[in-house]
């Protein structure tokens, strides 16, 4: 079995935990506006497929496409780039949750990242 701390040098670890962010961030803001995926794809000046892949997880994102989706849903991408040894976390007992302040996040402009 892998350890978190070997899960955490993997891109796969990563990849999936920026995009769970994203799907997160998307949903949120998807519910505040009380909009569908049809009315965020018009915004977006994108088809309603396009929406259905980001939400499902069934897409890769080219970082100009992370920065266009953050954006439209008002967000600041901020990505902090740290030593692996200090970004892995070591409690190996507990899952992942998306609350890791060492993990890259989607988040709001005035979040700072310990």
């Amino acid at each position: 079995m892998i350890t978190k701390e070997e899960l955490q040098k993997t891109p796969e670890y990563w990849f999936e935990t920026i995009q769970n962010e994203l799907f997160r961030q998307l949903k949120e803001y998807i519910e505040k506006e009380g909009i569908s995926q049809t009315a965020l794809a018009e915004k977006l000046g994108v088809t309603k497929g396009y929406i259905s892949q980001v939400m499902n997880g069934n897409f890769n994102y080219t970082l100009k496409k992370l920065i266009e989706l953050s954006l439209a849903v008002g967000k600041a991408p901020v990505l902090e780039f740290k030593p692996l040894n200090e970004a892995i976390t070591r409690n190996e007992t507990r899952p992942d949750t998306l609350q890791d302040k060492t993990l890259a996040k989607v988040a709001e402009p005035k979040t700072i990242y310990k």
